[in-house]
């Protein structure tokens, strides 16, 4: 196999790993770039294994069918950071370009590293701690005071594996759960073992932030505006991009922190960072992602180059897009399962709004589950976020927004 500064962009094969709608999004971000992506998914009417023709379906702890899949590929990227970083380091060892490499992508599968990662960067960080038992988070609560959050460093996701401990009486609930089956799996215990417990401070905060940065293997790096998200029950609902109240200095700030973060890490693809604003306008780091970002969703329709593109771009080693909006406003709004079971069926009374994009991932509706997003690009913040949130109000059974 060529290395890949020497092979035509045709004749890139980019293999993703993780069948969700990051991937199924990525598929059409690579049509017009003629890219070709292969996948392994978790099974055959994922939501990318719907839109991608090259699927193959295996589980992404399963070196056998991750190394299998590797040999017919180019470069390898992912649409969820939960593989074993053990099995990454053994094909990157073996010659495959793993984008991002493990060591980078550490910081976004374990907390902990990352959180150690963010001190030594001198980062902003809430106070944090491993704690080996419910003793040890109890003296973690009497130090920073009650309530604090308790994470697993590994393997939750949309706010599972995260806990608000409200004093001394919960404190044994992260490490039951982590003992129990809805902690890691065996295969994931076996590859990648030291699944601890985390414990930060409670932040008080008045908003969420995202920032998101594509990195070339070389350095070349692009930031994209600030997004103001919100977030419920962990889980992303709306973005607001650019966020707004955000002055330009303290953005070019946190954009600038951004890009120090991916260039220390040696990210390659989409890293996002996910911030919480405190009250007095100061920043802590929530969490990391090096992927394509729920966050970033509203550059499909709002920026010169979504953040698919420009993730595809860098895993490919292509010069990059630029990052900026094409609207005064975006507002992105997730359309999660609700009473409406017939997405296709309610798109007429949505589409009726020219300015609403729609896209629909092909998912079965469950409740809570993420199955779309809208997006509306406009000129104020008030009459887009209506715009977005009644498109998403009506796709999920609500009679208005």
């Amino acid at each position: 196999m060529l290395p890949l500064d020497c092979r035509l962009v045709a004749d890139l094969r980019i293999g993703v790993i993780g069948g969700g709608q990051l991937a199924r999004m990525m598929q059409e971000a690579a049509l017009p770039l003629g890219l070709q992506l292969r996948l392994l998914a978790e099974g055959p009417q994922t939501s990318a294994a719907l839109a991608v023709p090259h699927a193959a379906v295996g589980d992404f702890a399963d070196a056998d069918a991750v190394t299998a899949f590797a040999r017919d590929v180019d470069v390898l990227t992912f649409d969820h950071e939960h593989v074993p970083t053990g099995l990454l380091h053994a094909l990157q060892d073996a010659g495959v370009a793993v984008r991002p490499g493990p060591d980078a992508l550490v910081h976004a599968q374990d907390k902990a590293v990352m959180r150690r990662a963010m001190a030594e960067l001198d980062a902003p960080n809430p106070r944090w701690r491993v704690v080996a038992d419910a003793d040890a988070l109890v003296a973690f609560g009497e130090e920073t005071g009650w309530p604090v959050i308790a994470k697993t460093s590994r393997g939750g996701y949309d706010g599972k594996g995260v806990w608000r401990i409200d004093g001394p009486d919960a404190a044994a609930t992260p490490f039951a759960a982590l003992a129990g089956p809805q902690g890691p799996t065996e295969a994931q215990r076996e590859a990648d073992a030291g699944v601890v417990i985390l414990a930060e401070e409670f932040i008080d905060f008045a908003r969420e932030l995202s920032v998101l940065v594509a990195r070339r293997p070389g350095g070349e790096a692009v930031v994209y505006p600030v997004s103001e998200t919100v977030q419920r029950d962990g889980i992303c609902h709306e973005t607001t991009t650019p966020a707004p109240g955000l002055p330009p200095q303290r953005a070019a700030e946190l954009q600038r922190l951004a890009l120090r973060i991916a260039e220390a890490l040696g990210v390659v693809g989409i890293l996002a960072v996910e911030l919480m604003e405190r009250r007095d306008g100061t920043v802590v780091v929530n969490e990391l992602a090096m992927r394509p970002h729920n966050t970033g969703h509203w550059s499909i329709e709002g920026a010169v180059t979504s953040q698919f593109e420009n993730h595809l771009r860098a895993v490919a080693d292509l010069p990059l897009g630029s990052p900026a909006p094409v609207a005064p406003v975006v507002v992105m709004s997730n359309v999660l399962g609700g009473t409406n079971d017939d997405l296709l069926g309610t798109l007429p009374a949505v589409l009726a709004d020219p300015g609403t994009r729609v896209h629909l991932y092909g998912k079965a509706v469950k409740p809570g589950r993420k199955v779309g997003h809208v997006t509306v690009c406009g000129d104020d913040v008030a009459t887009t976020r209506d715009a977005a949130r009644a498109a998403s109000a009506l796709l999920e059974g609500a009679s208005d927004g």
